[in-house]
């Protein structure tokens, strides 16, 4: 097997098996992609898929599709990224086919309603542990700067009620301008 062909076999693979067994949504997904893609195949650095997660969460469409599409077209180009954007839609798909075949049945099932609410709290956690793999990530990097920005944008989310989509776009403003007059100063 070549080296191109096994690579697209891992691609598919791995986002295949992610999303497959991931329940909860993109966040949930997250920590999945980065045991995958930065532990086990050191494909990514952790500041690569903290960057992939950033620009996968302020682009239009779900997380998860957007960071496959970027891990695929940083490791194999548009081919990398045709594969794992199917490896990570094809299980939902199926899923969601399944279950619309018996929806009936699931809807009035309270045993699929219990594990369904049983399963929030892994949800939770998941959810959490990124939070603090990634914010420690930024902590880790002791910026002052980057560390205020993070506190900040939790600030202005979680008291302010301040809208998600505002607050990532200003990040990434943010980002921009700072990134701009640091290549000034460099340049100049």
């Amino acid at each position: 097997m070549s080296g191109k062909s096994k690579l697209y076999r891992q691609l598919f693979t791995s986002t295949f098996s992610v999303s497959a067994f991931t329940l909860g949504g993109g966040y949930v997904i997250v920590p999945l992609m980065r045991k995958k893609f930065v532990e086990q195949y050191g494909w990514l650095e952790e500041d690569e898929m903290l960057d992939m997660t950033a620009l996968a969460q302020s682009a239009p469409g779900p997380i998860a599709i957007n960071t496959a599409i970027l891990v695929g077209y940083r490791m194999a180009g548009v081919i990398g990224a045709f594969i794992t954007v199917f490896g990570t839609v094809l299980p939902p798909l199926v899923i969601i086919s399944v279950i619309s075949l018996f929806y009936e049945a699931f809807r009035a099932s309270q045993v699929v309603g219990a594990v369904l609410h049983g399963m929030q709290a892994g949800v939770a956690a998941v959810i959490a542990d990124v939070v603090l793999g990634m914010g420690g990530g930024v902590l880790k990097a002791g910026s002052p700067l980057h560390t205020g920005i993070m506190a900040a944008a939790f600030i202005a989310a979680a008291w302010f009620h301040v809208n998600v989509a505002v607050i990532i776009l200003s990040c990434g403003a943010l980002g921009i301008a700072l990134s701009l007059a640091q290549r000034r100063k460099g340049g100049g």
